[in-house]
């Protein structure tokens, strides 16, 4: 995402950066320091701290006059309370390591948080929204005034609900045990839990595409959709405790935007949270719009995130005292 500050020229160059550890949630101009921390914690994004850091290091060559902003995708989960964010583990792994939840897809999920309420006409003070990103990479959020209190990714992207072709939540004792039945090193076994399980090691279905399980016909696929609907609609109930009631549900992300039967599956039984969809605006409607119906006490909405915007506005709001200096 480019941040165009001055007419004809470009003050800013602003990316969408995955995990840098503790020291680095937010957005940061981008330095060595900030490097180092991107390289150090990409064993725990495989599949997206290189890409990244091939992006600056092309810009830094390209235009290293120009400065770069690295937003995290950890940055909107910085204010999530200890008890969310905290692992049982030893201190040291936690104060020396980084061990804890970071959760990630914030900028999505920080739209969502400015959108849903300028959507449904109230102001974000006192709102409880549940933000179900969905799609290739899904997670789920608990929001409270704009601010996240709880998600389901936490120490990495592979974390949480079922993903394409990564697994979600795991016993860690279960990859301890096939690495020592199957005689694998962590490498080996890390290309294995990034590629081969998810929605595809359910289904049976190469790359785990929602859209493909929902054409399919199998009964692998309808497992697998349902076992992805049932933990979407597990972690609404439980933020919905966690946030001390419920006022709305945001649907987005690829599918979840796009996918009346997956929203339907999520929603369902739900009703005593005070959920009810309107089956022909959930299925006939486009665009951002609400979902549910007039009876229903939880506002849901389907609408499109805007990941783009989040990073232009971060990058602008670093630079912009910098760039206004004499």
């Amino acid at each position: 995402m480019l941040a165009a500050h001055r007419p004809g020229g470009i003050d800013g160059i602003g990316l969408k950066a995955v995990h840098a550890g503790p020291h680095f949630r937010g957005a940061f101009r981008v330095t060595d320091r900030v490097l180092d921390a991107l390289r150090e914690f990409t064993p725990a994004a495989p599949l997206h701290n290189p890409i990244y850091l091939a992006a600056i290091e092309i810009f830094q060559r390209l235009a290293p006059e120009i400065p770069l902003v690295a937003v995290m995708e950890t940055g909107f989960h910085r204010a999530m309370p200890d008890v969310a964010a905290l692992y049982g583990v030893p201190g040291e792994w936690r104060e020396t390591y980084g061990i804890r939840r970071y959760g990630f897809h914030g900028a999505s999920h920080r739209y969502v948080s400015e959108r849903l309420p300028e959507l449904l006409g109230r102001s974000p003070r006192g709102l409880r929204i549940v933000s179900c990103h969905l799609g290739g990479s899904s997670s789920v959020c608990a929001i409270r005034d704009g601010i996240s209190v709880d998600t389901t990714m936490g120490f990495s992207p592979q974390s949480g609900l079922e993903n394409a072709t990564r697994h979600g939540d795991l016993d860690p004792f279960a990859v301890l045990f096939l690495m020592d039945r199957l005689n694998q090193s962590p490498l080996q076994m890390r290309e294995e839990l990034l590629r081969s399980g998810g929605l595809a090691g359910l289904s049976g279905i190469a790359g785990g595409d929602l859209r493909d399980l929902e054409t399919a016909a199998t009964p692998q696929a309808r497992l697998a959709l349902g076992v992805f609907a049932y933990q979407v609609r597990k972690t609404i109930g439980a933020y919905a405790a966690a946030l001390g009631g419920l006022d709305a549900v945001a649907f987005t992300g690829g599918i979840g935007e796009n996918s009346a039967p997956l929203r339907e599956a999520c929603c369902g039984d739900l009703e005593f949270l005070g959920i009810r969809l309107d089956p022909q605006c959930n299925r006939e409607m486009a665009g951002d719009r609400v979902v549910s119906g007039e009876d229903s006490r939880v506002a849901v909405a389907a609408l499109a995130t805007n990941e783009e915007l989040v990073v232009a506005r971060e990058t602008a709001a670093l630079l912009t005292p910098l760039l206004s200096r004499p």
